[in-house]
């Protein structure tokens, strides 16, 4: 890995509130760069900023012994919110990147959809 480069890291959700992280291996060298602009960057990072924000008031609740059925309410909301986020970024992906796609392109966004999936 390259200086500049920051180490990607891949974080896996058991489904029973535990997560753990570990680093992304690849067994070759590519650039994410893309040659064009994603129109919905900005909208995307608004997203995501209030569903952190939303996130951290659930792990509020949950430190404060909140009730169950709210917390489960709250972290449902979060879930939803997450996945209309992905589904933005999958369509302006679609519109942006796959018309210039090639086929190691392709597999690699059939991967990332069957994980998001």
């Amino acid at each position: 890995m390259h200086e500049h480069e920051k180490e990607e890291v891949y974080y896996h959700d058991h489904g029973d509130g535990h997560v753990h992280s570990h680093p992304v291996e690849h067994d070759h060298e590519h650039s994410h760069t893309h040659g064009h602009v994603h129109t919905e960057t900005k909208a995307v990072l608004n997203r995501l900023s209030r569903a952190i924000g939303h996130l951290e008031s659930v792990k509020r609740m949950v430190e404060d012994g909140r009730d169950c059925t709210e917390v489960l309410v709250q972290l449902a909301a979060v879930r939803s919110a997450l996945s209309s986020t992905a589904k933005v970024i999958l369509k302006d992906h679609l519109e942006h990147c796959v018309a210039d796609a090639h086929d190691a392109d392709l597999q690699a966004l059939n991967e990332a959809i069957d994980k998001f999936m």
